[in-house]
């Protein structure tokens, strides 16, 4: 018998702020590089590159990353090349927290702990954590 799924979504997007705002950063240095001419240009052109390879990363590493939510477990996977995957039984759940900053709050996103298993920026945690309580209950 297959496992009902009750959530299966990606982390909040707000994971991919500080590595766009790195990448931002990089590309900015960049151009600055390509604008002030040769030698500089070749410089300049790596780090746009290296930019928009990060940016491209992370965008492929958020969009691997899953919030699974089960009738039996509770799970993040993750990965690209490698796919990995933490769990909690539901049964073994005594407690469940939910820690939301004030931005998370805004955003509608948290750190859902679960027993041993804590997932950061769950979109909709209040929500997650509810259905976990429920289920393990």
């Amino acid at each position: 018998m297959e496992e009902q799924v009750f959530v299966d979504q990606r982390r909040h997007g707000i994971v991919l702020v500080r590595p766009f705002a790195r990448a931002l950063l990089l590309a900015g240095c960049g151009v600055v590089g390509l604008v002030l001419g040769w030698p500089a240009t070749v410089p300049g052109g790596v780090l746009v590159v290296a930019a928009a390879a990060d940016a491209f990363a992370a965008v492929l590493r958020w969009d691997r990353t899953h919030v699974v939510l089960t009738q039996e477990k509770l799970f993040v996977v993750h990965g690209v090349l490698r796919r990995r995957a933490a769990a909690v039984r539901l049964a073994k759940v005594s407690t469940i927290e939910v820690d939301q900053s004030l931005l998370g709050r805004l955003l509608g996103y948290g750190t859902v702990v679960a027993g041993d298993l804590e997932i950061d920026c769950v979109p909709r945690a209040r929500e997650v954590s509810a259905l976990v309580e429920r289920l393990a209950g």
